[in-house]
C-alpha cells in the first residue's frame, strides 16, 4: 500500500460574515474553531478548498 500524503492547515481567521462558499470550505476541510490545525489528504479537491480560503488558513507542514 501507498501512504497518502497530507498537509496541516491552520485555520487563522473567522469565517464571520463570509460567503457561504468559503464557510462550507471550512467545514469541508474539518475546522470546529479558530486556531485548530488539521491534517488533510493532499488532493486536488482540498488543495481547491485551500486556495479558496487562502487568506483564511496557512499551511503549517
Amino acid at each position: 500500500m501507498t501512504a497518502s500524503k497530507t498537509i496541516q492547515v491552520k485555520l487563522i481567521k473567522s469565517g464571520i460574515g463570509r460567503i457561504k462558499k468559503h464557510k462550507l470550505c471550512i467545514q469541508g476541510l474539518g475546522f470546529k474553531k479558530l486556531n485548530q490545525v488539521v491534517t488533510v489528504e493532499d488532493t486536488p479537491s482540498n488543495r481547491g478548498m485551500i486556495n479558496k480560503i487562502s487568506d483564511m488558513v496557512e499551511v503549517v507542514g
